[in-house]
């Protein structure tokens, strides 16, 4: 006797047996989604990176080393919350690095002018205001793209700081200020940059994921001009993530400096790559339009243990720079695989088929 169909047999079954079978698909459904989340495939990756850090470093998950990984990688984490946001609206911001030298030459420049310390970090702090403004203005108001106007300001940013101090450096920073880079919080194992990282990151989740302006970022990704005509001020808020992100990262800025106790005009040299690669490494579309913080998060903890890991058993820190890269080409090329495909495939239809354009020989055009 042949079995019964199924959809038959829930087309015909009442509702009280219908809906706990839907219910259970759905239920699979999520789970199935869940599972093939990318922020899944990074737990996956960080579980893959402690281990091998376990098996290269004895040392590796002793309570003194977790410190200094997240000593190592706060800066580039607090830096790369702003640039998540301004990614997922389609855009990019190449100046983060340059803008934390700027600030930590800044502090310096004042420092030494005899500003109070206090004082002068508020200066840098509205001085990172108004160079991420500057971005936002040339993005927004005229109409740039993004990433030439942010490698642009990278360079004039670079430059302001080496005008500063040349080849000079600035210490004798307070010894509180400078407690905060090398002491970890009280009665944790957490450098004041990562926990600034974790406070900042749960601020941005609350916007992202549950805010009417999150909602828009993601609308403004996915379809710019149908979130104009939906009534989102689309320029507004571009606007104002640059100039967040700009303030942030002089906010980095200060902290680099007192970790390190000094100031130089190339502080954070190279980290924009590093702060790119953790966003895309996250789950964030280059295309816009796709991103969480928890895959940042994330993504933070795997760059860290793997930099740290390496470290350890002594790498080359260029050996480092080539694995750093390998990340971020896979974090672009595998999140986005459906959509490079897509694209692809949309440019293969375009192509005329060969077919279609061979020329006929003049015998055939006789014959005809």
């Amino acid at each position: 006797m042949a079995a019964p169909d199924p959809v038959t047999t829930a087309a015909t079954a009442g509702p009280a047996q219908a809906a706990p079978g839907a219910a259970r698909q759905r239920t699979v459904s999520r789970l199935g989604a869940g599972l093939l989340r990318w922020e899944s495939v990074l737990v996956l990756l960080l579980f893959a990176s402690l281990v091998l850090g376990a098996r290269l470093s004895g040392n590796f998950l002793n309570t003194t080393n977790l410190f200094f990984v997240g000593l190592n990688v706060g800066e580039m984490a607090i830096m790369a919350l702003p640039l998540t946001l301004i990614v997922i609206t389609g855009e990019i911001d190449l100046s983060v690095a340059s803008m934390l030298g700027l600030s930590s030459t800044l502090l310096g420049w004042l420092f030494r002018s005899g500003m109070p310390l206090w004082l002068a970090v508020l200066v840098v702090l509205a001085v990172g205001l108004l160079g991420g403004a500057l971005n936002g203005v040339l993005v927004t108001g005229l109409g740039l793209p993004s990433i030439a106007v942010t490698i642009g300001t990278l360079t004039l940013f670079r430059g302001i700081a080496e005008i500063l101090l040349g080849s000079d450096s600035v210490g004798g920073y307070p010894e509180k200020a400078t407690d905060l880079g090398v002491v970890p919080v009280p009665g944790t194992q957490l450098s004041w940059s990562i926990a600034v990282f974790f406070v900042l990151a749960a601020c941005y989740a609350v916007v992202l994921h549950a805010s009417p302006l999150g909602r828009s970022i993601y609308a403004i990704g996915l379809q710019e001009e149908a979130a104009r005509f939906s009534g989102i001020r689309v320029r507004r808020i571009k606007f104002w993530l640059y100039a967040l992100s700009g303030l942030v990262c002089a906010f980095a800025g200060v902290l680099w400096t007192f970790r390190f106790a000094t100031s130089r005009y190339d502080a954070g040299t190279g980290l924009e790559l590093n702060v790119v690669a953790i966003v895309l490494l996250g789950g964030v579309s280059i295309f816009g339009g796709r991103g969480s913080i928890l895959g940042v998060v994330l993504a933070t903890a795997v760059m860290g243990s793997l930099q740290e890991g390496l470290t350890l058993i002594n790498v080359d820190p260029q050996v480092q720079n080539i694995v750093t890269g390998g990340l971020l080409l896979a974090s672009v090329m595998v999140p986005n695989g459906p959509q490079l495909i897509r694209r692809v495939r949309a440019r293969l239809r375009r192509i005329p088929s060969t077919a279609a354009v061979v020329e006929t020989t003049p015998s055939e055009r006789v014959d005809r």
